[in-house]
């Protein structure tokens, strides 16, 4: 029903996720995201309190690997669960309970932690890790995307995935990216890379004009001078 990744890139200190399902509107429930704390995506029977409790935990010192287990403690059904966490320093936790749909797998590698429940086949997992990990020293957006196209070459989903999310936070206190396809009939995944391609360009452009308006270049739309 769900596969993810999420990734640090050691350059710039960047978190990130790229996620897709066959579900409505993935992006709203399942990544998480803290600048200088973690990144982390609850999935399969989504808990999405599960993603700022998790983040509460690394902020207060915790481990990656204990704040998923302290977080998943709260709450009853972890058997349902399927869980990714990095924290800023790249170490990385998974968990998938028992009852994960499907074929399931999750698996961590360099800087990077992939997980999937539903899936054609557990190498839809270790490709996407494989990408990520081939594509070091390129902008962690597109490595997550690399990531991503990876899962869908190599089988993706049992079924059609529907909506796909591209998050990634810096040393901001938000997001520089936060782009979501919803819903889509065909193929969100390249949906939201062409999104991507065309908010790239200007993705250095919203911190300007966010941090210094009297340097903020204008598009030439309507009240934009």
């Amino acid at each position: 029903m769900t596969f993810s990744i999420v990734g640090r890139c050691p350059e710039t200190g960047q978190l990130g996720i790229a996620i897709s399902s066959s579900s409505i509107a993935v992006g709203a429930r399942c990544p998480w995201l803290r600048s200088s704390v973690g990144a982390v995506s609850t999935q399969n029977i989504t808990l999405p309190a599960l993603g700022p409790e998790i983040l509460d935990l690394l902020e207060g010192g915790e481990s990656a690997a204990s704040a998923l287990d302290k977080a998943l403690s709260r709450h009853g059904y972890s058997q349902y669960r399927q869980v990714t966490v990095i924290d800023m320093d790249g170490q990385t936790a998974h968990f998938t309970g028992s009852k994960a749909l499907g074929v399931n797998h999750a698996l961590a590698g360099e800087s990077c932690v992939a997980a999937g429940n539903l899936l054609s086949d557990q190498a839809v997992i270790e490709a996407m890790v494989r990408a990520f990990e081939d594509s070091a020293g390129e902008a962690l957006a597109d490595r997550l995307l690399s990531a991503m196209n990876a899962a869908m070459s190599a089988g993706g989903e049992a079924g059609p995935v529907h909506s796909a999310a591209l998050s990634v936070v810096s040393d901001l206190l938000w997001p520089i990216v936060d782009l979501r396809v919803d819903w889509s009939e065909q193929d969100p995944i390249a949906d939201l890379d062409k999104l991507w391609q065309a908010y790239r360009p200007q993705m250095q452009d919203y911190v300007t004009r966010a941090l210094d308006p009297t340097k903020a270049p204008t598009y030439g739309v309507p009240g934009d001078e």
